[in-house]
């Protein structure tokens, strides 16, 4: 539905930080999925670790709060005014390691949308299998 192309016309991230790659699904206000293609050249599994990478369950939640931020800032006008910034980060649980080779399935549902304030539900999974999950508050402000 979105490519990374699109995803940056919503989205103020950039390389290395855009951990979106492309938008599969979106209903307006209720609920989006997106997938992140982890590839082992990430800039993350340097240090995390050698030998053995992992995608730190930090970038999953990130990765979590940028498709949410898509779900909310496109219904946004001048959204290239404005930068979505966490406000809390509730119930986060890490289920299992995410790997080079996987593709990250980036599920979120909003429990409450407003014109600045938001709180959704992240899941993200590989293969059906939950890797990370947690309830995600966030405000959208003006940029500095």
């Amino acid at each position: 539905m979105l490519d990374s192309i699109e995803i940056q016309k919503i989205l103020p991230h950039r390389y290395p930080f855009l951990l979106v790659d492309r938008v599969l699904e979106l209903e307006p206000l209720k609920r989006i999925v997106g997938i992140k293609q982890v590839t082992a050249n990430e800039y993350f599994f340097a240090g995390h670790f050698p030998g053995a990478p992992v995608m730190p369950g930090v970038l999953q939640i990130e990765a979590l709060a940028q498709v949410g931020a898509i779900l909310a800032l496109r219904e946004i006008e001048d959204r290239e005014t404005r930068i979505p910034f966490f406000t809390g980060i509730d119930n986060a649980r890490f289920r299992r390691p995410v790997v080079p080779g996987d593709t990250l399935r980036l599920e979120v549902t909003v429990i409450r949308v407003g014109n600045r304030m938001n709180k959704m539900h992240g899941v993200a999974s590989v293969d059906g299998h939950v890797t990370a999950e947690a309830d995600i508050l966030s405000i959208i402000v003006e940029r500095p």
